[in-house]
C-alpha cells in the first residue's frame, strides 16, 4: 500500500489547525450586527440534554462494527466540536446578511448542536469507509448546505424556524445515503463490517441515551414545550414497545433481534418531530409511534434485501430505515394532520387556504430531500478525489488504520 494511504500526519492536523484559525479570527473580528454570544438565555437545560444526546448518544449509537469502536466515538466527537463552531460562524454570517434575526448566544449554540444531528446521521451511512479528512470536509459542506436549505424553507415557503430545524433527520439521512453511494463496495469476503455482542451492547447504550433525551430535542425551540415533551415521550414509548413486538414477529425463531431494537425504538422520535408541538391528543402521538416502528422494521427487511443490492448501496448503520423512512412518514403525517385540523376549523369552506398550507408542507419536504440527495451525490464525488486520501476498500471498517490499538481491544 502506498505511503500516502498510511499516514494522515500531513493532512488532518493541518486541516484542523486551519479551521480553528478561521474560527478564532471570526470570534476576534465579529461580524457587524452579530449578537453577543454571552447574552442572557434560559436555554441551558435543553442545550445540555441535546449536547449529551449528540455527543454521547450518537457516539455510542454508531458503535455497530466489531473493529471500529475507537473511530465511531472519536470521530463523532471531533466532528461535533468542529461543526458547532462552524454553525455559530454561519449563524453570524446569516445575521450579517440580514437573512436571519439576532437570537442571542445560547439559543444560537443550541441550534448549532441540533444541526449537528444531521452530520451524526450522515456519518453513520459512511461509517468505516470515509477517513478523517473526508469526514471533516463532508461535515462542513453538509452544514453549509443544510443552513441554505433551511433559509430557503424559511424565506420562500414561510416555514417556521423551529420546523426548518426539524428537517435535520430527513436531510442527514438522505445526504448520507447519497454520499455513501459514491464509495466503492467492500469485497464480499470482508467480515469486518459486522458487529459483536460487545459492539451491539455499546450501540444499544447509545440508543438508550438518544431515546432518553429526545423529548428535549423535539421541544428545544417549540413554542408549546409541554405538548412537545409529552407527545414525544408517548410516541417513543409506543415505538419502543412495538419494536419488541415486531422483532419477535418477524424473526425466524421468534427471538428478539438487537438490530431491530437498536433502530425501531428511535423511530417514534423522528416521526413526531414535525408535529410534536401541535398534536392535542396523545392517542395520535401513540399511533405515529406505532407506525414509525412498523416502517422501520419492515423497511430494514426490504431495503437490505432489495433496494440496497439493486443500487449497490451499503448503508453501514442503517440510517435510511432508522431516520430517513420515519422522517418521510412524519412529513406525510404533518400534511394529513394539517389538512384535518384546518378543514375542521374552517368547516371545509376555505379550500384555497388549505391548499396553500399543503403546498408549503409538501414544498418544504421536496426541497429538503432533493437538496440532500443532489448535494450528497456531488459531495460523494468530491470526497473520492486523490487529494483527500481515499482509503482502499481493503482498509474499510478497521480502527488500526487510524488509531494505536492492541489486538486484545477487539476481543469480546
Amino acid at each position: 500500500m502506498p505511503s500516502r494511504y498510511l499516514n494522515f500526519r500531513c493532512s488532518v492536523p493541518w486541516l484542523i489547525l486551519l479551521l480553528e484559525t478561521l474560527f478564532l479570527i471570526r470570534f476576534f473580528f465579529c461580524f457587524p450586527g452579530a449578537g453577543n454570544i454571552y447574552s442572557p438565555s434560559n436555554f441551558y437545560p435543553e442545550f445540555q440534554d441535546v449536547n449529551h444526546m449528540v455527543i454521547f448518544g450518537f457516539g455510542f449509537f454508531l458503535m455497530v462494527l466489531r473493529r471500529y469502536g475507537f473511530s465511531s466515538t472519536g470521530f463523532n466527537f471531533l466532528l461535533i466540536v468542529l461543526g458547532v463552531q462552524c454553525c455559530v460562524v454561519v449563524e453570524d454570517l446569516l445575521i450579517f446578511l440580514r437573512v436571519q434575526q439576532n437570537e442571542g448566544g445560547m439559543k444560537s449554540l443550541a441550534k448549532a448542536v441540533v444541526s449537528m444531528t444531521a452530520v451524526a446521521i450522515s456519518t453513520g451511512a459512511v461509517l468505516g469507509k470515509a477517513n478523517p479528512v473526508q469526514l471533516i470536509v463532508m461535515s462542513l459542506v453538509e452544514l453549509i448546505i443544510f443552513y441554505v436549505s433551511r433559509c430557503i424553507n424559511r424565506t420562500f415557503l414561510q416555514v417556521p424556524d423551529h420546523l426548518t430545524l426539524m428537517h435535520v433527520h430527513l436531510f442527514g439521512a438522505y445526504f448520507g445515503v447519497a454520499v455513501t453511494s459514491r464509495f466503492p463496495e467492500p469485497p464480499p469476503g470482508l467480515d469486518k463490517n459486522r458487529g459483536t455482542p460487545k459492539s451491539d451492547l455499546f450501540s444499544m447504550l447509545g440508543t438508550v441515551f438518544v431515546w432518553v433525551f429526545w423529548p428535549s430535542f423535539n421541544s428545544i425551540l417549540a413554542d408549546s414545550k409541554q405538548e412537545a415533551v409529552l407527545n414525544t415521550y408517548f410516541t417513543l414509548a409506543v415505538s419502543a414497545v412495538a419494536a419488541f413486538m415486531l422483532s419477535a414477529l418477524t424473526s425466524k425463531d421468534g427471538k428478539f433481534r438487537m438490530t431491530h431494537i437498536h433502530s425501531a425504538v428511535l423511530a417514534g422520535g423522528v416521526t413526531i418531530s414535525y408535529t410534536a408541538h401541535s398534536i392535542q391528543h396523545p392517542w395520535i402521538a401513540m399511533i405515529l409511534g406505532l407506525l414509525g416502528s412498523v416502517i422501520t422494521v419492515l423497511g430494514s427487511h426490504c431495503l437490505q434485501r432489495c433496494f440496497n443490492p439493486a443500487f449497490k448501496l451499503q448503508d453501514t448503520s442503517g440510517v435510511h430505515f432508522t431516520f430517513g423512512l420515519p422522517a418521510v412518514l412524519g412529513a406525510v403525517a404533518a400534511v394529513v394532520l394539517c389538512v384535518v385540523e384546518e378543514g375542521i376549523s374552517t368547516q371545509w369552506n376555505n379550500l384555497s387556504s388549505l391548499g396553500y398550507l399543503i403546498f408549503i408542507d409538501i414544498g418544504a419536504f421536496c426541497q429538503t430531500i432533493s437538496t440532500a440527495l443532489i448535494t450528497g451525490l456531488i459531495t460523494g464525488l468530491i470526497l473520492n478525489i486523490k487529494l483527500l486520501k481515499t482509503v482502499h476498500v481493503s482498509k474499510y471498517f478497521d480502527d488500526q488504520f487510524y488509531w494505536e490499538v492492541s489486538f486484545k481491544s477487539y476481543q469480546i
